[in-house]
C-alpha cells in the first residue's frame, strides 16, 4: 500500500510530544503535511525554548515515515516560535537576526522583483526578465516566492514535482536556460496554501538554501505583492543586492508602489530602479495609441526618487498570451517590440553590474 495522508499521520501519532506529553498530532505542532508521489513534507513548529529537545524528535520521525511503504523522501521543516509576549515592534529590526544576510553558495547576485500591489504584472516582468538575462548569456535562476499565487512554473512552461535525492536538497527544474524553483511545483494548481508568517520564512529559507542552485551569475527573486513576511525574510536573511519595483501608472497603484520602496528603504536594500507596466496600448486594428492606466506616474516616482525608470512596457496581449502559454515573449516573440524592451532591461543590469 503506498503511502498516503492518513498512515503518515498514523505514524505521527505514535510520537510523544517531550514537553505536553501528548502526541504531535493532538498537540497541533504538525502544519502543512503533504503526500505527493512518495514525497512527504510538513512543518513541524515548535517552542522556541524547547528546540534541542524536539531535534530527536524530528529525527525519529524522519526515519519511521521513511520506513513506510511507497516514502521515496522526507523533508520536515522545523520552526521555532517565542513563548514571551512583548509589545509589537512594528519597524524592521536587523537586531534579531544575529548571523545576518547570508549568500548563497554559488550564487553572485540576488534582485528581487517586487510591487505594492498584485495585478500589475510583477510575475510576467520576472519571467521576462530572467529569460532576457539568460539570452544575454546570464546563468539565470529564478525562484518564485509568491507563495499565495506563484505562477512560474505556467509561465515557464515547467511541470512535475522536483528530485530530492536525500530528503534535503532539493533539484530545481530547468527551462528556456533559467534555473527555477516555485512553491507551485510542489502543491496542486487548486490547492491553497493555508500558512501563518513562520512557516512561510520556512518555506522561503528552505528554497534559498536547500535547493540546489549551481554556478548562477544572478537569482532572481519573484516578491508576493505588498509588504509582508516574505520580503523581510530575503533582505534580512538573503544578500540581496537590490529590488526592482513594478507598477502601473495609474495612482492607486503608485501609492502601494511608494510603500514596497519605503520598506526595502527601511530594510536598507538598494533599489535598483522602476519599471512600468502596461504603459500603453496601441490598437491593432487601427493604430490609435491610447494611455488606459495614464503616463508617466512611474517615470515621475522615479524621477522623484532619483532612481533610473528602466522601462515602460506596452499594455498587449502577445505579452499575456505568451505568458499563458508558458513561454514568455522574449523567447516565443522576440524581435518583437515587447520582447526588445525586456532584453533592454537585461542588457541595462548587466552593463551597470546588477546581473
Amino acid at each position: 500500500m503506498t503511502a498516503n495522508r492518513e498512515s503518515v499521520l498514523g505514524v505521527l501519532a505514535t510520537l510523544e510530544d517531550p514537553i505536553s506529553g501528548s502526541t504531535l498530532v493532538e498537540a497541533g505542532l504538525v502544519k502543512a503535511l503533504t503526500v505527493n508521489e512518495g514525497v512527504v513534507r510538513f512543518v513541524m513548529e515548535v517552542s522556541g525554548s524547547h528546540v534541542e529537545a524536539y531535534t530527536a524528535l524530528k529525527e525519529s520521525a524522519e526515519s519511521q515515515i521513511k520506513a513506510l511503504e511507497g516514502v521515496a523522501s522526507v523533508s520536515i521543516v522545523m520552526t521555532a516560535h517565542s513563548t514571551k509576549k512583548a509589545p509589537p515592534d512594528l519597524k524592521p529590526s536587523r537586531s534579531s537576526e544575529p548571523s545576518g544576510p547570508q549568500k548563497i553558495p554559488g550564487v553572485d547576485r540576488i534582485i528581487a522583483v517586487a510591487s505594492g500591489k498584485g495585478g500589475v504584472g510583477k510575475s510576467t516582468v520576472a519571467a521576462n526578465l530572467a529569460c532576457a538575462l539568460a539570452a544575454e548569456g546570464r546563468r539565470v535562476g529564478l525562484l518564485d516566492a509568491d507563495v499565495y499565487g506563484p505562477s512560474q512554473p505556467r509561465m515557464l512552461g515547467v511541470s512535475g514535482r522536483p528530485a530530492s535525492p536525500d530528503g534535503k536538497i532539493i533539484l530545481p527544474m530547468r527551462n528556456f536556460g533559467v534555473t527555477m524553483m516555485s512553491l507551485g511545483l510542489m502543491a496542486n494548481d487548486d490547492q491553497a496554501v493555508v500558512w501563518r508568517g513562520p512557516m512561510l520564512m520556512g518555506a522561503l529559507q528552505q528554497m534559498l538554501t536547500q535547493v540546489q542552485w549551481g554556478a548562477l551569475d544572478v537569482l532572481i527573486v519573484d516578491l508576493p505583492p505588498g509588504t509582508g513576511d516574505v520580503q523581510m525574510t530575503l533582505a534580512q536573511k538573503s544578500d540581496l543586492n537590490g529590488a526592482i519595483i513594478v507598477s502601473t501608472p495609474q495612482d492607486i497603484a503608485l501609492l502601494d508602489a511608494r510603500k514596497g520602496i519605503d520598506m526595502f528603504n527601511q530594510l536598507s536594500t538598494p533599489l535598483i530602479g522602476m519599471i512600468e507596466n502596461m504603459s500603453t496600448h496601441i490598437c491593432s486594428a487601427c493604430g490609435h495609441e491610447e494611455h488606459v492606466f495614464g503616463h508617466g506616474g512611474v517615470a515621475a516616482e522615479a524621477k522623484k526618487l532619483g532612481v533610473p525608470l528602466l522601462a515602460e512596457i506596452p499594455l498587449h496581449i502577445d505579452i499575456r498570451l505568451a505568458a499563458d502559454g508558458g513561454a514568455p515573449i522574449v523567447v516565443s516573440k522576440p524581435n518583437s517590440p515587447a520582447a526588445e524592451a525586456f532584453r533592454s532591461i537585461a542588457k541595462g543590469l548587466i552593463a551597470k553590474g546588477h546581473a
